[in-house]
């Protein structure tokens, strides 16, 4: 969990136009106070992570250097500033002669070097992406900085972006081999600032969800990119959607916003205990969408800790608010079963919720209901129709 820069801040270099929103030392730094003081740290968003375009060049030595300019201090001085508020810094690299915006990457000569030079800055995570190279310089590579990030005795995050490189799916990726090298890994393309890109994540999962489910797990991760939350392109409900349709990818849930300005509405969404404590589940089991209808309703479930699971009802549908009419059994839910169930975002808690009750839940266009599931013994059962 934490913040990143990319898609919010992009590649504006501009700093003598665009000082408080170029990539630089400034906003890295105001990033980070606010990662600490508006209680993002304390739930969990601890990584700040610098994206493309911070590289300077390489210097003699062959060593990449940030641009002078815009940090002026080095990225050691940024690592130690994160550090000193309780925090972790990432960096970004590219497997390639160049990073995706044209900078210097890494080579397969300058694996070694760039691995000690980040951990000598004291980094805690690399985010490495795959632009300007061949699919055999790529399988030679991201083994070979795992390798060398692990031969640096500090503990890095790796994040690989190779699956999205080479179609994202078996034969063509080998995920038993990801699994043992990276920490997480980008499977799919880019997510932009829309609604419909959310949609295009959401759709390549799940038509792959019996292959890519099973691959998730703690210290391993499926990545479908980064939370939109807080920018221009989703609304009220189509920003809960996100929230709750990655909690139950388990996906990693990096932010790219601004958090000077982020609305207090957008902070609740992001904020949401009970939200993150799903997505932090120790099982790490990824969530798979168990249910779709001729009426664009979907409904997807996420085993937890304990015999509890988180359940989304999500509409598609883009007219008014939807009346879905089920229950548990029919959700192949064990039957004599009873459970409490605490909606997610309002905080309502249903107790006694037997299997075979019918309930109905009002979702809202391009919305959803969410719900955390706990098992109960010893109740009673009623016919009850539950309406939330």
């Amino acid at each position: 969990m934490g913040w990143l820069a990319w898609e919010r801040f992009r590649c504006n270099i501009h700093c003598d136009e665009d000082p408080k929103n170029c990539i630089s030392e400034r906003l890295f730094m105001e990033m980070a106070d606010r990662l600490a003081q508006d209680g993002w740290r304390d739930l969990g968003y601890v990584y700040l992570n610098i994206d493309d375009c911070w590289i300077g060049g390489r210097d003699d030595k062959g060593r990449l250097v940030p641009d002078s300019k815009r940090f002026p201090r080095g990225i050691a001085f940024l690592a130690d500033y994160a550090h000193s508020l309780g925090l972790k810094l990432g960096i970004y690299e590219d497997m390639g002669n160049m990073t995706c915006m044209g900078f210097p990457g890494t080579t397969l000569d300058t694996v070694e070097l760039d691995a000690q030079t980040f951990a000598g800055w004291k980094v805690d995570m690399l985010k490495m992406d795959g632009c300007f190279s061949t699919s055999e310089e790529r399988a030679q590579g991201y083994p070979k900085m795992s390798a060398a990030l692990n031969a640096t005795g500090r503990p890095i995050a790796f994040s690989c972006s190779w699956p999205a490189y080479e179609g994202g799916l078996p034969p063509k990726v080998n995920y038993t081999l990801l699994a043992n090298i990276c920490n997480l890994w980008r499977n799919y393309d880019d997510i932009q600032d829309s609604w419909n890109s959310v949609l295009s994540i959401l759709d390549w999962f799940v038509k792959h969800q019996d292959i890519l489910q099973p691959l998730a797990g703690p210290g391993h991760w499926n990545d479908p990119d980064m939370l939109l939350i807080g920018n221009f392109g989703l609304s009220f409900e189509e920003s809960r959607s996100q929230m709750a349709l990655w909690t139950m990818l388990a996906a990693p849930l990096f932010m790219s916003t601004d958090l000077r300005t982020i609305t207090p509405q957008n902070m609740d969404i992001l904020q949401n205990p009970l939200m993150i404590k799903i997505n932090q589940d120790p099982l790490g089991i990824q969530g798979r969408r168990i249910y779709e209808d001729e009426y664009q309703i979907e409904v997807y479930k996420r085993p937890l800790t304990n015999e509890a699971s988180a359940l989304v009802f999500f509409s598609r549908r883009t007219d008014m608010p939807y009346h879905f009419h089920t229950s548990l059994a029919k959700l192949n839910f064990p039957r004599a079963k009873v459970y409490d169930a605490q909606n997610i975002f309002s905080g309502e808690i249903i107790s006694g919720l037997w299997s075979e009750n019918n309930f109905t839940v009002v979702i809202n266009p391009s919305g959803v209901v969410m719900w955390y599931l706990n098992p109960v013994k010893n109740m009673d059962i009623s016919e009850t129709m539950y309406q939330l």
